[in-house]
């Protein structure tokens, strides 16, 4: 019976194998983590940390950054990773709402969140980009190498992750010890992985991707992950002979095409290529396989979900699908307005079900309850079908959700943005096809007509308060904006009207 993520994580691998490698060939093995991750739990229980209670992280990637996550669930903590692209006004949403008990930011952020956490009675501590200074880092070292896991459930909250809502306040998903261990078992087991694999893991580790299903299933099978601080296609194409996975976003594949570096002799070693957080282009997936002689891997999660399909590891994995349902999650289709079950072949909501789906919305339960079904499926807000051999097809988004790069922009909250600016009447922001991020995020603005404020004015007061993944790539001005006899703006139209607005940008756009 799974009841601590961390024990079943670290549970009988021997400590001298490597976990974590370098580009420039430092090692730290399990051991190594054991002992990081055990001065992390001491340090937390020295500043009275209870289990429960929250520990939020807007730090840069690094092996202190692991080890604060492992730390945080050893203590019986829950782990709070933030965007390090949030701004500090963002971050002052989720300090107010998550109330962590511990604040970890880099060096150069202190000085704008240290009255944000005083405020919420939020304990501030610092950790830079090596991991190897600041005031946490310092602390850190002081304490013993040894700590006995605390006691917790497998329903007990492992961590929060935010997820932005259509009426623009986020919304923080909470992921239970079992979510994320009966997940990280699944993947092991469907996708091979053994002791002997490396993982090319050049992912953020502030969302479900990078965090929960790169570095868990790695550790539950034994292996060892190839830590880059960022993706970088001369540095992915550089080390790759040295791993045998790699997990991605579709920028990912597409930029490694785009690298005439990147080829099939590079690629001979891997034996898997998976993709996720967006979708992969059919024509992506064609032309990678032509390089590489290797077919990507797709498959379907969310935050509050983890992982709930894959292609096969061994059959065919069919461009343009997300594959079939993990052992052990349930998934169907239904009509959106009567939630009657639809037959295969037909489009509807696709809803999911078992011990991967999250607990709930923190401190939401009047939204918990609008996205679950009483038989306990919850409402993806993901259109799809199932075809005939059982692959799911995902059609569309019944949500007003953009996805750019991999990361989720949900337009209400850059609407709020920008419809707040002097002189702004009202605005509509919509994802347009980008032939690197998939989807660009597009506003459309109708300002006073005794207003002269232009893009570069809404550009510039936007950063200030939105992640630059969330910030418009292009604005465009209009007189009005189209609406049906409801009144409701059709984004659908606007949609239309720019589509080709990035057809001819280079990548660099």
């Amino acid at each position: 019976m799974i009841n601590h993520l961390f024990d079943t994580l670290f549970d009988q691998k021997p400590g001298g194998a490597v976990f974590i490698e370098l580009a420039d060939g430092t090692r730290w093995n399990y051991g190594d983590i054991l002992s990081e991750t055990a001065r992390v739990a001491n340090a937390l229980v020295s500043l009275g940390i209870q289990p429960g209670d929250r520990i939020a992280a807007q730090v840069d990637k690094s092996v202190s950054a692991i080890a604060l996550y492992l730390g945080t669930i050893r203590a019986g903590a829950v782990f709070l990773p933030l965007n390090t692209a949030y701004t500090a006004p963002e971050v002052e949403y989720f300090i107010n709402d998550a109330e962590p008990a511990l604040l970890v930011c880099r060096p150069a952020a202190e000085t704008a969140l240290r009255p944000i956490a005083a405020s919420a009675a939020t304990r501030l501590e610092t950790l830079d980009s090596s991991g190897n200074a600041g005031s946490w880092s310092e602390l850190v070292n002081r304490c013993a190498g040894e700590f006995d896991s605390v006691a917790r459930d497998s329903h007990d909250l492992a961590g929060i992750l935010y997820t932005s809502g259509t009426t623009g306040r986020a919304k923080g998903a909470m992921i239970t010890h079992l979510n994320l261990a009966t997940n990280a078992l699944t993947l092991a087991d469907i996708w091979r992985f053994t002791s002997d694999d490396v993982l090319l893991h050049a992912l953020p580790i502030f969302h479900t991707h990078g965090l929960f299903v790169a570095i868990n299933t790695t550790l539950i099978a034994g292996g060892s992950l190839l830590f880059l601080p960022r993706f970088d296609a001369d540095e992915v194409v550089s080390v790759m002979p040295r791993a045998s996975v790699m997990m991605g976003v579709p920028t990912f594949y597409t930029r490694l095409l785009d690298n005439s570096s990147f080829t099939a002799e590079q690629a001979q070693g891997m034996r898997l290529f998976v993709s996720g957080s967006a979708p992969l282009l059919e024509e992506t997936h064609i032309a990678f396989h032509a390089r590489t002689g290797k077919a990507i891997l797709e498959r379907y999660g969310m935050t509050e979900t983890n992982m709930n399909t894959s292609n096969p590891y061994a059959g065919n994995r069919r461009a343009g699908t997300v594959g079939l349902p993990l052992p052990g999650v349930d998934i169907r289709i239904t009509d959106p307005e009567s939630a009657v079950e639809l037959p295969n072949g037909e489009i509807g909501m696709l809803e999911v079900k078992g011990p991967n789906i999250f607990k709930g919305y923190w401190r939401m339960p009047e939204k918990t309850a609008e996205e679950f079904r009483k038989g306990g499926f919850f409402i993806t807000g993901d259109l799809a079908m199932i075809d005939d051999q059982g692959y799911v097809v995902i059609v569309g988004r019944d949500k007003d959700l953009i996805i750019s790069g991999g990361y989720n922009v949900y337009p209400k909250e850059v609407e709020l943005e920008i419809d707040a600016l002097p002189g702004i009447v009202e605005s509509a922001v919509i994802g347009l096809p980008h032939n690197d991020f998939g989807e660009a995020v597009t506003a459309v603005v109708v300002a006073r007509q005794d207003n002269a404020i232009n893009q570069q004015d809404i550009m510039v007061e936007i950063s200030k308060r939105l992640a630059g993944y969330k910030q418009p790539r292009r604005i465009f001005f209009a007189d009005h904006l189209p609406r049906n006899s409801m009144g409701k703006v059709q984004k659908n139209l606007l949609r239309d009207e720019y589509k080709d607005t990035y057809a001819t940008r280079s990548q660099s756009e």
